[in-house]
């Protein structure tokens, strides 16, 4: 019995220290990225940056304990929509920032010659992405 208790507090602790690096893994690669410094620097608050910081590290933290624990959150259908629109931005944004370190949109324009139409290949791959999700979440409706 008491062996029992002792193992699940163990595996407890294995599994909060293995979730706690991962998600300070995660963070600094955020960080690293230049994600959230970008945004801060592209709307001109700078000043700010500290908030977003702790933003991004509060929703991840309730983003895993809404996850882990199951919680339902009863906000209906437009609440869903809304969080979809913010996953997708949050998933667009990282695709674009490991594209930018990477420089493989630059690269690629430059070999296919097609610099000059820079806004036009960016915006079709939003609309292709958004095309495309949205396919593929209302397809069954």
């Amino acid at each position: 019995m008491l062996g029992d208790l002792a193992r699940q507090i163990f595996l407890g602790i294995v599994g909060l220290s293995a979730g706690v690096a991962v998600a300070g893994g995660l963070f600094a690669f955020i960080v690293e990225l230049g994600v959230i410094a970008d945004f801060a620097d592209r709307t001109h608050t700078g000043e700010k940056i500290l908030l977003y910081e702790d933003s991004t590290a509060l929703g991840g933290i309730l983003g895993n304990l809404v996850y882990v624990f199951s919680i339902g959150i009863p906000a209906g259908i437009p609440a869903l929509g809304i969080f979809g629109l913010f996953a997708g931005i949050f998933t667009g944004c990282w695709a674009m920032a490991l594209a930018e370190i990477l420089n493989v949109f630059p690269v690629f324009m430059r070999r296919a010659k097609i610099v000059r139409y820079m806004t036009a290949f960016i915006l079709s791959l939003a609309l292709g992405k958004g095309l495309g999700a949205g396919l593929f979440f209302f397809r069954g409706w």
